[in-house]
């Protein structure tokens, strides 16, 4: 009796997950015409002005192009503008592709680049990548010029970034409030469904610029659990699955049956204090803290190794990155801070985390680590979306996320993370503000001397060294694992992977 009822309860968990990875969904048993991604969230939004996360990102780049792209060394290239000419400091004049094509049909003209631009301006989530811009002038239906205040350093590779996508006016226009889930762009596929929560269904458009995409039908699951996601590999229920840390990641970097495919990207991971909430205010307790902890632990037990202690706000891959002095673990230090502090006996404190495995497993170790200078710590863990909402209206009180430059320059870098213009959703979730720091961050964005902006980065990252309106944890390698039949797969810096011209056999 007893082994007829574990059957049925194996059966029945195996249908359970059958279904939560799609075993239901016709284009999941799509063969070589479907490729299946997962990642560990769902996106935010499809509106490329309405939310700068990642799991959008690595959607939205595949519905959407920018006028730039950037190369593999960071120098911005062209994509949907053929090229551009600098008259002077202030101006820059573009000259688009013609016969790009939107999802509707509609061929993209200037005055759609004008429209997009002029909309993102206007966001607050992304409005700052732009700061600078005062002028989008449609000179004819393939010439853009665009002029800045002051000399703009960064505005090639910022007209780079994901958000910065092209959109249709007309479709645009037409969907109103209702675009992000019914998004219309130029890039090599376009939106079929969103059912929130499970998953993005995309399908190759066949009059890409580019030319059409060998994958017909994309879709993106939302699997939480790595080891979910994991199963569903081994399984053949997805093709490709992001972010894969821990025990998983060891048994899949060892198996010949699957691509493991690692590298290095421009993101750090760190932990965030809100210094609008006493008593991360006081930078004794900052300090404290910092120095309560030890990164080596970490990268060992929930990177594996795969990993570099950080320490400044940039990556050591990233132009202008300087090498600041590391917090090196000094429990009775960090005790004397905080008796110094007024804290002789320690606090009770929360740390918030999404719903992500790594930065959970990073908490733990961190409660360890505090609870040795008489710090309680609870972790609470958040739904992507309301973690972004919360830690952007500041309802949190210490936070782990990641930030990657994904401009390559040191002025979204820091700018978005540190400017006293950018507080919450923006980017900058401890709400730490230093005049010092803004005017230093403006200097750094019209500086057009390569050497005299590394000298004001330097000064930078020395600054929030000595500030810590966030702790640098660590500058992890990503990972994406495929099955071994899906070929061309190439790794995002960003982590934003694009899947045009990726194929799989059968």
């Amino acid at each position: 009796m007893k082994k007829k009822f574990y059957l049925l309860a194996v059966m029945i968990f195996s249908m359970l997950f059958l279904v939560a990875c799609g075993g239901n969904d016709k284009a999941a048993d799509g063969g070589k015409d479907t490729l299946v991604v997962a990642q560990g969230a769902d996106a935010k939004s499809l509106d490329p002005h309405a939310s700068n996360d990642n799991p959008s990102a690595r959607v939205r780049v595949q519905i959407f192009d920018t006028l730039m792209y950037l190369d593999d060394d960071g120098v911005p290239q062209p994509m949907l503008a053929e090229s551009w000419e600098r008259p002077d400091d202030k101006t820059i004049i573009f000259h688009l592709r013609q016969g790009v094509k939107f999802h509707n049909g509609d061929e993209m003209k200037a005055s759609d680049v004008k429209f997009s631009l002029e909309r993102a301006l206007k966001s607050p989530e992304v409005s700052h990548i732009l700061a600078g811009v005062n002028g989008v002038e449609v000179i004819d239906d393939y010439t853009v010029k665009v002029t800045t205040e002051k000399p703009m350093a960064a505005i090639l590779n910022n007209l780079s970034h994901s958000t910065l996508a092209i959109l249709s006016e007309k479709a645009t226009t037409e969907a109103g409030d209702k675009f992000a889930q019914n998004p219309v762009g130029t890039g090599p596929y376009k939106f079929v469904s969103w059912q929130s929560g499970d998953r993005i269904t995309l399908e190759a458009f066949p009059d890409y610029w580019k030319g059409a995409t060998p994958i017909k039908n994309l879709v993106f699951r939302n699997i939480v659990e790595e080891t979910n996601r994991t199963i569903g590999l081994e399984t053949g229920e997805l093709d490709v699955i992001y972010d894969i840390q821990g025990m998983d990641k060891t048994k899949l970097k060892d198996n010949e049956a699957f691509n493991f495919i690692e590298g290095p990207q421009v993101s750090i991971t760190y932990l965030g204090f809100n210094m609008k909430k006493a008593p991360y205010d006081n930078l004794k307790v900052r300090e404290a803290i910092s120095y309560a902890i030890d990164q080596k632990p970490i990268i060992d037990t929930v990177f594996l190794g795969a990993g570099q202690a950080g320490n400044s706000i940039l990556t050591p891959n990233v132009w202008g990155y300087s090498d600041v002095e590391k917090y090196t673990q000094n429990i009775e230090k960090a005790k004397a801070l905080l008796a110094e502090a007024g804290y002789p006996n320690g606090f009770k404190a929360k740390i918030w985390v999404n719903d992500n495995p790594v930065r959970r497993d990073t908490a733990v170790i961190l409660q360890d680590q505090l609870k040795q200078i008489g710090i309680d710590l609870t972790i609470e863990t958040v739904e992507w979306g309301a973690f972004l909402d919360g830690t952007a209206r500041g309802d949190h009180e210490m936070y782990l996320l990641g930030w990657g430059t994904v401009t390559r320059d040191p002025d979204y870098g820091m700018f978005e993370l540190t400017s006293s213009t950018t507080m919450g959703a923006a980017g900058n979730r401890s709400f730490y503000s230093n005049a010092e720091v803004d005017k230093l961050l403006e200097a750094g964005k019209t500086e057009l001397d390569p050497e005299k902006r590394k000298d004001i980065y330097k000064k930078i990252q020395e600054i929030i060294r000595k500030d810590l309106p966030m702790y640098i944890v660590v500058y992890p390698l990503q990972n994406v694992v495929t099955k071994k039949e899906v070929k061309n797969f190439k790794l995002d810096a960003a982590q934003a992977h694009r899947i045009y011209g990726v194929t799989k056999g059968e």
